[in-house]
Formats: C-alpha cells, structure tokens, sequence
C-alpha cells in the first residue's frame, strides 16, 4: 500500500483522511492545530505530525485541503514546506478549491522539484466527505492521474480528469456557478409559492421528477420550506468561491450576470448574520 500524507483536517479532510486510513493506507497527517491531529490520530489509524516536512517526507501520495491560495502555497513553497522535502516522483494532490492560477503555478514548481501536481476540487460539502461520496474534478496528466486515482476512490464516487494543469479548478468553478443559480431560482421558487397560498412541501414533491428536478430541491427544498439552515456549505465559503469564479471572468473576459447578481445576494446575507447558514439561506432575502 501507498504511504500517504494528508495536510488540513477540516471538516473536508478529517473525514477524507479518515477514509483513506479505513483501506488500509499508511496515513500520516499534519494540521495547523495539533489538538486537531491529535482528535484524528484517536479515531483513525495513523499518526501526526507537526511540521509539514515531516509529515511529507517518505510519502508516495501527499493530499492537501486548505483553505485559499495563500493557504495552499504557504504549505507547498519555501524551505521546510511540501514541495522541498517530497520524495522524487511522489505526487501532490491538492483538494482546496483556488484560482487556476495557483494550481499552474504549483504544477510548474512541481517540475522543477522532480515531483507531480494534480488540482482537485471537491464538490458534495462536508455529508459527502462523511460518506465517502464526494465529486472530484481533476486537472492534470493522465499517467499521474491513473497513479492516485484508486486512493481517492476512498472517499469519493465520482472522479474525473477534466483536462490539464489548473481545468480541475475551472469545472469547480463551473460547478459554483450552477449551484449559485439553481438555489437563487429555488428561493424565488419557494417563495412565490408560499405566497400563492400552496402547500409547497406538495409542489415541490410534485415537480421534483420532472424538468424542474434537482440535486439541490431534492436535498434542501423541504428544509428551505422549514427555514432549517444551520447546516451544510456555509455563505462564507461560497462568497469565496463565487469571488474566484469572477475574478477568473474578469481576467477572461467572460459575462457572469446571474453569478454576480446572486454573489450580492450573499453578502447581504452575510451582513445580515449569515455567514455560517448553509448556502439555501438566499430564501430569507424574501422573507421581509
């Protein structure tokens, strides 16, 4: 079996690492809080360490899920960090959702350090980290790809190698953007039918076969109608997402109306408390 290292144990990568020790890998993990390691190390299998050097070295496969860009280059560059301790020819594949940039960037780096990057975002939310059922979108080189694809299988049912250095990062932005506009056109959903005076439990179960069915009325449609969003992806983290999609389209020259619209909606949001409600709290902006 593969060594591997895990860095972050958020609520994404404590159960991802965790998963990955349940198949028998050799897991090693490092978080900047030890208290967090040391929680993971009495559940799972494997062991912790407090540096990032340490934690890498020897490892076949080295997983990351942090939290931005600056994060994710704070624990891959300079003296000490990932990239200058990783074994030649092991991989780094990294999980947190960023800029494309970055992840060329660290692609090229890897290069130059006789190692191997692989951007992969996730998408399913902390439910499909616990599960073991989260959607990778992987961009990259296909021989690295087919390396670490039987580990990732660990936690997640759906992996795809999108395209090449830094395209993983674009499907999750892609990803964003059509959840954005399936939860706005959900709440606008919602609401117009509480205010019609229908059972919208009802209709909602009613249309949830048909054209208008989805992931997202068929996962968070009733508990919008209970006005339960103390769950589940938080605001905060998709206004960070929804920022990277526009700043991609700024740089591109891409029309994103819809994406940015609903990015206002969120921040109002926020500046109304709701940084941590989960992201179908957008039906509380008609609720006044």
């Amino acid at each position: 079996m593969k060594k591997i290292t895990f860095i972050g144990l958020g609520v994404m990568g404590f159960p991802m690492a965790g998963h990955l020790s349940k198949q028998g890998y050799g897991v090693s993990v490092y978080n900047r809080s030890k208290e967090k390691s040391k929680l993971w190390t009495e559940k799972y299998n494997g062991k912790y360490f407090t540096s990032v050097k340490e934690a890498v070295t020897n490892s076949d496969i080295v997983f990351s899920c942090v939290g931005n860009d600056t994060d994710l280059r704070d624990i891959t560059l300079g003296e000490d960090k990932a990239f200058s301790a990783m074994k030649p020819d092991s991989v780094f594949v990294d999980h947190t959702t960023t800029s494309s940039d970055i992840a060329s960037e660290l692609y090229k780096k890897a290069k130059e350090y006789e190692i191997h990057f692989l951007d992969a975002p996730v998408s399913g939310g902390e439910v499909g980290a616990v599960k073991g059922e989260l959607t990778v979108m992987i961009g990259g080189e296909k021989p690295i790809f087919d390396r670490v694809n039987s580990a990732i299988t660990a936690y997640a049912k759906n992996i795809t190698l999108v395209g090449g250095p830094g395209k993983g990062q674009v499907a999750k932005m892609i990803n964003q953007i059509c959840i954005a506009g399936l939860i706005q056109a959900l709440s606008e959903a919602i609401s117009f039918s509480e205010k019609s005076g229908m059972d919208t439990k009802k209709v909602l179960q009613a249309i949830s076969q048909g054209a208008a069915g989805s992931w997202q009325l068929s996962n968070r449609g009733e508990t919008m109608v209970d006005r339960k969003f103390d769950f589940g992806f938080a605001v905060k983290l998709m206004r960070k997402d929804l920022g990277i999609c526009l700043d991609h389209a700024s740089k591109n020259d891409i029309s994103l109306p819809v994406t940015s619209i609903v990015n206002q909606f969120y921040a109002e949001i926020q500046r109304n408390g709701g940084s941590n409600f989960d992201t179908s709290s957008l039906l509380t902006r008609f609720d006044n």
